[in-house]
């Protein structure tokens, strides 16, 4: 990406750019141990249900930070930029929703090449559209290694489902997660990151909370289950976001779209340490390509 001018609220130096890569790379780290915390809560966890206790929890954590760090006034308040904070909040929902209804229709291999797999053609052409942001070559050629590794990794699984209008939604969820972003960057220029994130989750929450009503979720009285619901909601969301704001406020959209994919490289990893899943030659190449891309980006970016 080219260069562009700073997104974050206080002046940022050659070093603090450089670090930007490093910290989505980080956060998107965290995300991808979401799948093997899901797969050992207790039965009856629902997807759907579990989004929004993680988006819940997450914003409640990001709202103590928020406290913590006294980033919460009312003068800073008054001069909120309401609307771009409850359109964020709006698309983060919207992502849920699509991405977890997507897989239900087309399966966890299509739902996550299509899904996962067009946030970073969406944010670059976003950033392109809207913040004026040009892709380089090493760009498009970083992104087309880390999609080819993403898909590589969700087909070796087979038992692939075509259905359109679970395409459409997963096209839908790359969509909306980039539109989050844009948006979140929006305000990062003036507001500072822990809170932003606390803001965007909490109008996100707001959104999803009537899910809980239609869906039991009785299994996170078990101890494994508030466990899982913690990991997710601090440390998948509340953490990981941290460090992803900070990260978008000094990175290009495109850039910033193309790491995340840093989060099927890790819960592939996971997967086969944990989980001990299969290293086929497929997930072989699949990581290969993953972790050429995104070294190649997070070395040597553009902003």
């Amino acid at each position: 990406m080219s260069s562009v001018p700073s997104s974050s609220p206080s002046p940022v130096g050659a070093n603090s750019h450089a670090l930007g890569p490093w910290l989505i790379v980080m956060g998107a780290a965290l995300w991808g141990t979401t799948g093997t915390a899901q797969a050992l809560a207790p039965e009856g966890a629902m997807p759907l249900v579990v989004g929004a206790l993680r988006q819940v929890v997450g914003a409640l954590g990001l709202l103590g930070v928020a406290l913590w760090h006294r980033e919460i006034s009312t003068a800073r308040l008054r001069q909120w930029p309401w609307r771009p904070t409850l359109l964020a909040g709006l698309c983060m929902a919207a992502y849920q929703l699509c991405f977890f209804s997507a897989v239900a229709r087309t399966g966890v291999a299509v739902g996550t090449v299509v899904g996962i797999g067009s946030a970073p053609i969406a944010g670059g052409l976003i950033g392109y559209l809207l913040r004026a942001e040009r892709p380089t070559r090493r760009w498009y050629l970083c992104t087309a290694l880390a999609i080819v590794g993403c898909s590589l990794l969700a087909l070796s699984g087979g038992n692939l489902s075509l259905n359109v209008l679970g395409l459409l939604l997963a096209l839908g969820a790359g969509l909306t997660y980039a539109l989050y972003a844009h948006f979140s960057k929006t305000i990062l220029s003036t507001q500072p990151p822990d809170l932003v994130m606390a803001m965007v989750f909490g109008c996100g929450a707001l959104f999803l909370l009537p899910i809980l009503g239609l869906y039991d979720w009785a299994w996170v009285m078990q101890p494994k289950g508030f466990v899982v619901v913690l990991h997710l909601g601090l440390v998948t969301t509340a953490l990981a976001y941290a460090l992803f704001a900070r990260g978008l406020a000094r990175v290009s959209m495109g850039t910033a779209m193309t790491l995340t994919l840093t989060e099927p490289l890790t819960a592939a990893i996971l997967g086969i340490l944990v989980l001990q899943e299969a290293i086929t030659p497929m997930v072989a190449w699949g990581l290969l390509c993953l972790l050429l891309g995104l070294g190649i980006l997070t070395l040597r970016p553009k902003y």
